[in-house]
C-alpha cells in the first residue's frame, strides 16, 4: 500500500486530535482525554514546542470511507536519562485500524527511532498498556523489550490535585 510519513504541522492538528480520540477509545480512557485542537496547535507548533509530531497520510484512492487522507500518528519529544544521556519519548504512535498491519506503524516508530539518532539519542522510551498483547508483540518484535520486568521500573504519574497539592511548598 502506498502511504508517507512527513513531518506533522499545524494544519494536521485536526485530524491528530481526531486520532488521539480514537486511540484513547481504544484504549478504554476516553473519558481521560482532554487535549482539544488548539491546544496541539498551541503546544506543539509555538515558538517552544512541548512535542514534535509525524503523520502518516495515503493517496486519494485509498482514503477512509470517512474520507481521512491521514491515517497515522506518532508524538514525540527529547528527554535525558541520567544513565544514558539523550533520550527520545514516544508519547503516542498510532495507526487507524483499517490501515494496521501494512507496515505503517513499522514506519512511524522507525522515523521516531531515525529522529532520536539524528538528534544523538541513545535511547527511546515510551509506555503500553499492559492487555495490548498486539502492541507489546510488535514493539517486542522491533527489539524494544518491557524496563518493568527487565529493570524493575514502573511509570509514574501525578496529575490533577494531587499535582496542585504536590506543588505546593
Amino acid at each position: 500500500m502506498d502511504f508517507s510519513i512527513r513531518a506533522a504541522n499545524v494544519e494536521d492538528c485536526k485530524d491528530i486530535a481526531r486520532m488521539i480520540l480514537e486511540l484513547s477509545v481504544y484504549e478504554k480512557l476516553a473519558d481521560h482525554g482532554k487535549i482539544t485542537q488548539r491546544d496541539l496547535e498551541q503546544d506543539g507548533f509555538s515558538k517552544n514546542p512541548f512535542f514534535h509530531g509525524i503523520i502518516a497520510e495515503v493517496p486519494e484512492q485509498h482514503k477512509t470511507k470517512d474520507g481521512h487522507l491521514k491515517i497515522g500518528y506518532a508524538l514525540y519529544f527529547f528527554s535525558y536519562s541520567t544513565r544514558k544521556g539523550r533520550a527520545i519519548y514516544m508519547e503516542d504512535l498510532y495507526v487507524m485500524p483499517e490501515f494496521r498491519g501494512k507496515g505503517i506503524g513499522k514506519a512511524l516508530m522507525s522515523k521516531v527511532a531515525q529522529l532520536g539518532l539524528a538528534a544523538g539519542c541513545c535511547l527511546l522510551n515510551f509506555t503500553v498498556l499492559d492487555w495490548n498483547k498486539s502492541a507489546l508483540d510488535f514493539y517486542s518484535s522491533r527489539g524494544c523489550f518491557d524496563v518493568t520486568a527487565e529493570q524493575g521500573y514502573h511509570c509514574m504519574a501525578c496529575d490533577g490535585e494531587a499535582l496542585q497539592r504536590l506543588a505546593q511548598p
